[in-house]
């Protein structure tokens, strides 16, 4: 029985190609067109290997993962998730396509519940029921995102905003803020070790004491 041409391309290739455009013009710029033109197919044909973009963007967020540094458990919670979260971002600065495309993702690749799993045997010494687990994982790469997206955008305030910022102050109206930018508030840089030991303290802390 004649059987058809054998595929030109793999699912492989395809989203290699997509990742390689997301890091080095970002997201935005990954098109079934862009991608075709990169590996040398018919844009159409590339439909054979993903159903669409959505999907793709599955994959390619499962493959980066894939990168990720593992974390060697201690047994702390504190530690083991502080160590989860240093990961993400590490991965997410190297991917900074990475944030925007974490939210509504289907995280069902093999990468993506490593990830969860490790996260997971993290929380697993505070005893918490797995759905509160899978809640503070939830939030805590939330953290993560919103702190990369913010750290590579740039949180430092330019010249206008600093100055409208000074004279709204001068105006006595925000005496908190004042106070705050007294203590030279305004040019603390944020940092991801102490934020995150915040939020991640807060959470499980909060959770035990439900």
């Amino acid at each position: 029985m004649a059987r058809g041409r054998p595929p030109a391309h793999t699912v492989d290739q395809v989203v290699a190609a997509a990742i390689g455009i997301a890091d080095t013009e970002g997201l935005g710029a990954v098109t079934m067109r862009r991608i075709a033109q990169q590996i040398g197919a018919g844009a159409m044909s590339l439909y054979t290997y993903v159903p669409d973009k959505d999907r793709l963007v599955d994959l390619m967020v499962d493959r980066v993962g894939g990168t990720r540094t593992l974390v060697v458990l201690t047994g702390d919670w504190r530690t083991d998730l502080l160590a989860v979260a240093a990961s993400q971002r590490s991965l997410m600065l190297a991917h900074r396509w990475l944030p925007a495309a974490l939210p509504n993702r289907r995280l069902t690749g093999r990468n993506m519940l490593a990830y969860l799993e490790e996260g997971l045997a993290a929380l697993e010494p505070t005893g918490l029921s797995g759905a509160v687990k899978l809640e503070i994982i939830a939030l805590v790469t939330g953290l993560v995102a919103t702190f990369v997206t913010a750290e590579l955008a740039g949180s430092a305030p330019v010249p206008e905003q600093v100055a409208l910022i000074g004279e709204a102050v001068a105006t006595g109206d925000f005496p908190q803020l004042a106070s705050v930018l007294a203590e030279g508030g305004q040019g603390a840089e944020p940092d991801f070790d102490r934020l995150a030991a915040w939020t991640i303290t807060g959470l499980v802390t909060q959770a035990l004491d439900s």
